[in-house]
């Protein structure tokens, strides 16, 4: 007992202090040294920098630290546009300039080809840009009820922690959502259900400009673990009315998510005016969270790909239909497969609202794909693959001679996979990787979204 009392009453130790230089950045926007033999990973530091710092984490082949002083300032070091930065997790790449951002994501996804997949792609394709500032339509926000206080608490968590970052604004989240932040707290703080309520899903589409209305539509799903009584849902409705917002409720999965007030209000929409195509959407199914790039994305997809009349063009992973669509708008006859059948239900009414022709669509794990289940399929001209950060592994490893395509065309939101994946395509199954290049759809955030382009014997 008093071995135990004596640890207990011991000062924390003081962390030692040591100087690097910052060669890089790895994928989550730390800089990375060499020191001692061991990698450092200095959350803060910049390439180029001479920083001291000190280490939380100690592990025999790596440390992970924190910048302790700046010694020598890398001269793409910029102030942070956001108050919060440092503090919330959301973004980890403010205090970079932009161009560098997008620089450091091109190098991190030619490193990790190489190094991963042994593949260096032919040609390095110039990177998608878009907005830099309020992009982002879709987030998951964490809510807490700070009792000692009597606050409320909404925003992204707080950096390498579970508590939620004390804030009243979002850079990168649309405007009129960061507007909300303040006022949101207000409202659950005068709920009855303000300590049973720990997120809020959001999502924003197009504004409905049929009804006459300018303004985006905005859906708030409030998970909430306890009933709303009388006054509760009398403060919804008016926080509803008073910021033009519809809110939805969620008590337990995916399919308790059901509209609250209003009942009858607008759809979520999104439009690809290149290829005249509108998508309705649930605000849980998956869509871009940056819809501005992904008119970009989608328009560099097609020029990669370059769909023909009566080709037969797979698309797998294909959500709602954001590229199988514009496929089929080429004239090609598109299959596009997907896991979740409520998005397969969401992508044939898109192809009927839209008129669209030679598109068919199904549900099919993917992850669990077999030479014999692709060759079922029949085979394709083309693909087009856009998977999750697990990637495409068993697709394609599943490529045999009979089933294999002329040309793929890889759409990733993980580097490392993705070169994995290309791995498996150039060295086993006989493709080339004749080109790639990164698409910047999370600005000021070290997730690197790519696409890169197969031929097999063009």
């Amino acid at each position: 007992m008093a071995r135990h009392a004596r640890n207990r009453n011991k000062p924390p130790a003081i962390l030692e202090t040591k100087h690097a230089t910052i060669e890089s950045l790895d994928q989550e926007g730390r800089g990375v040294a060499h020191v001692e033999g061991k990698t450092i990973f200095i959350d803060g530091a910049l390439p180029n920098e001479k920083v001291t710092y000190q280490s939380i984490r100690i592990k025999p082949s790596y440390e992970v630290a924190n910048v302790v002083e700046i010694l020598k300032q890398s001269n793409q070091r910029v102030t942070p546009k956001c108050p919060h930065f440092g503090l919330c997790g959301g973004c980890k790449l403010q205090h970079l300039d932009f161009a560098a951002q997008v620089a450091a994501k091109q190098r991190l996804l030619e490193n990790d080809l190489w190094h991963i997949g042994k593949v260096k792609a032919e040609n390095m394709l110039p990177p998608l840009y878009g907005p830099t500032w309020g992009y982002r339509h879709k987030a998951r926000l964490s809510v807490k009820y700070v009792e000692k206080k009597e606050r409320v608490l909404v925003g992204f968590n707080e950096k390498a922690t579970r508590y939620v970052a004390d804030m009243n604004s979002c850079e990168v989240l649309v405007p009129e959502v960061s507007a909300l932040i303040a006022p949101l707290q207000h409202m659950i703080l005068q709920l009855s259900i303000r300590d049973k309520l720990p997120q809020i899903e959001l999502a924003v589409g197009e504004a409905d400009l049929e009804a006459g209305k300018d303004h985006p539509v905005i859906v708030l799903i409030l998970r909430i673990m306890d009933a709303l009584n009388t006054d509760d849902e009398i403060l919804l409705k008016a926080f509803a009315d008073v910021h033009a917002v519809q809110i939805w409720t969620q008590t337990k999965g995916p399919d308790t998510i059901k509209p609250f007030y209003p009942l009858a209000g607008s759809v979520l929409k999104y439009s690809l005016p290149e290829f005249d195509l509108t998508y309705p959407f649930k605000p849980n199914e998956f869509t871009q969270v940056n819809p501005q790039i992904n008119r970009v994305m989608l328009r560099r997809a097609m020029q990669l790909l370059a769909p023909e009349e009566n080709e037969r063009i797979a698309d797998f992973f294909c959500g709602i239909g954001n590229f199988t669509l514009p496929i089929a708008r080429s004239g090609a006859k598109v299959l596009g497969l997907e896991g979740l059948a409520n998005l397969v239900d969401r992508a044939n009414e898109s192809a009927a609202l839209n008129s669209i022709e030679h598109v068919k669509f199904g549900v099919a794990d993917l992850f669990k794909m077999t030479e014999s289940s692709l060759a079922e399929l029949g085979h394709f001209d083309k693909w087009l693959v856009d998977p999750p950060r697990d990637g495409a592994f068993e697709l394609v490893k599943a490529i045999t001679p009979e089933t294999a395509p002329k040309l793929i065309v890889y759409v990733s939101c993980n580097p490392a996979t993705l070169a994995r994946d290309a791995g498996v395509l150039v060295n086993e199954k006989g493709y080339t990787l004749a080109a790639a290049g990164v698409i910047n759809m999370f600005p000021h955030t070290a997730h690197v979204e790519s696409i890169a382009l197969f031929t097999r014997g063009i």
